[in-house]
């Protein structure tokens, strides 16, 4: 009821409207995804409307192509396929005790050896440990040359990532911000000094619109972004803003050693990485995809749909 009889182009206008009337309810979680989702659609609209790419659209090309790296659960695989770095999940948590510490480390000594000293390489620890947990991680993981350490906490632990950012004795570097939403939370998490890299979901946090603002607000902290993995979405913000170094995309082939498009059979052009590099399709507008609209069904019926 938001958007029946706006002007698509109105972006800036329709998130605000969206935003204010789901604050009490909708300041985080499966709300402001909604609202991600139809801001998304609205950019690509403009940029078909204005037969424009999206990222012209909102400050132009600061970079040629972008640099990828890989989540996935054989770094191997990635550096064969070509990708820049690879980060891969550890398999036990506080809870399994020394025990588990050790079998972690283990694993992470053997995918070290594997693809050998320069290749970089990343652990997601998908907001499973405690500050007491990872500091010992992080003291542990020194002699394997680790280049960031990825969402060791529940996202509002605020306090506990400051702490951890506080007491890193070590080069590994502090990432979060997956489950974050809107300017607000990452200011949070700049405020208190949580992280070396943030890393907002495009398709999560806020739409472009958002992450807009949320990139402005770290450039001002000088804390690079990394987005996580939103394929084309995070792709024309990344070629858009110079504090966006590099893309992640997610290895979701059965056997993980594989290049397959992250969004399925969604679309039919979807951009892949070749050689550990996406670039973008100057003439294609909008986000440069086309809708696949095999099975596409309306969820609903629209009452007041004008035949």
């Amino acid at each position: 009821r938001f958007l029946i009889g706006e002007d698509p182009l109105n972006i800036e206008y329709i998130w605000d409207m969206m935003w204010r009337s789901s604050i009490n309810y909708g300041r985080k979680g499966l709300t402001i995804q909604a609202i991600s989702a139809i801001d998304l659609a609205l950019w690509d609209c403009a940029g078909k409307l204005r037969n424009e790419p999206v990222y012209k659209l909102v400050g132009g090309k600061t970079k040629n192509g972008l640099p990828c790296y890989a989540t996935c659960y054989n770094p191997l695989a990635a550096k064969n396929l070509g990708f820049k770095g690879a980060k891969f999940p550890l398999p036990y948590g506080p809870a399994d005790g020394d025990h588990g510490l050790i079998k972690n480390i283990q694993r992470i000594k053997d995918i070290r050896f594997s693809v050998g000293d320069d290749f970089p390489l990343m652990i997601d620890c998908y907001m499973s440990l405690t500050v007491p947990y990872t500091l010992k991680l992080l003291e542990l993981i020194q002699p394997y040359n680790i280049k960031w350490l990825e969402e060791a906490l529940p996202p509002d632990q605020y306090n506990g990532y400051s702490q951890i950012k506080k007491e890193n004795r070590t080069t590994c570097l502090l990432t979060c911000g997956e489950h974050e939403y809107t300017r607000w939370g990452f200011k949070l998490l700049l405020d208190n000094y949580c992280v070396d890299i943030l890393q907002p979901d495009v398709t999560w946090a806020g739409g472009l619109t958002e992450c807009r603002r949320i990139v402005a607000l770290a450039s001002a902290y000088d804390i690079p972004i990394v987005p996580h993995g939103s394929s084309i979405y995070s792709y024309h913000l990344q070629y858009a803003f110079p504090n966006l170094p590099m893309s992640e995309f997610l290895l979701l082939s059965p056997n993980g050693d594989s290049i397959s498009p992250i969004f399925g059979q969604l679309f039919h052009d979807e951009p892949l990485p070749i050689n550990g590099w996406i670039t973008l399709d100057t003439y294609k507008p909008g986000f440069g995809v086309t809708l696949n609209k095999t099975n596409l069904f309306r969820p609903y019926f629209n009452q007041n749909r004008t035949k």
